[in-house]
């Protein structure tokens, strides 16, 4: 049996998640939020785009409430990976407007369904594809807060700007000349550590 503190509990990692990804956005150039800054194309607004499709997807449409939502890069037809980067055509506000109406899709699943609700996961294999709301929430939240942190990563490349959140930075307080020694003495116990001293 679910308890409202059970969902008010998914709920606030759900959004602390939600709000990090976002934050990571705010005061960046448009080239910035989209430049793939790993081998694997890794950037900002396509971890914005996987988000929203992720929850349109595990708390819509695995429970019967799809959204309306358009989203070509889902489609058979669309390229792989189709979710995880911006068009050109695709503008920051339509993705972040997305995500948000898909956050509200989403809460509205999770209020009005109890957290044992079985679902069916429309992309998992026949036979394999019950769910239940509490499972979808729970993998909802995990992966949101694994983008969540590969964003800090990615934002910290581009500008050096890092935090958890813009209320609680979470980091050990220095100044520039402090990380600069605190990452060359990290070098140096990996340099020891791996037997290398070049």
């Amino acid at each position: 049996m679910s308890t409202p503190d059970a969902k008010a509990d998914l709920h606030f990692y759900l959004q602390s998640a939600r709000d990090a990804l976002l934050w990571k956005l705010d005061g960046l150039l448009e080239y910035d939020v989209r430049r793939p800054l790993t081998p694997t194309g890794t950037n900002l607004l396509g971890l914005v785009k996987h988000a929203a499709g992720v929850e349109l997807g595990y708390l819509g449409d695995t429970f019967g409430r799809p959204s309306g939502e358009p989203q070509p890069w889902v489609t058979e037809d669309a390229d792989p990976d189709a979710d995880m980067w911006a068009t050109a055509e695709e503008t920051r506000e339509e993705l972040v407007a997305l995500y948000r109406r898909a956050w509200a899709h989403a809460d509205a699943t999770i209020e009005a369904l109890p957290l044992d609700t079985v679902g069916r996961v429309p992309w998992w294999p026949a036979g394999r594809d019950g769910v239940t709301l509490r499972h979808a929430v729970v993998r909802v939240v995990a992966d949101t807060h694994r983008h969540a942190g590969h964003a800090d990563i990615l934002r910290e490349l581009i500008d050096g700007a890092v935090g958890m959140n813009e209320g609680n930075p979470s980091m050990t307080e220095g100044d520039a000349t402090w990380w600069q020694r605190h990452r060359e003495r990290v070098e140096r116990a990996a340099r020891e550590a791996g037997g290398t001293t070049g």
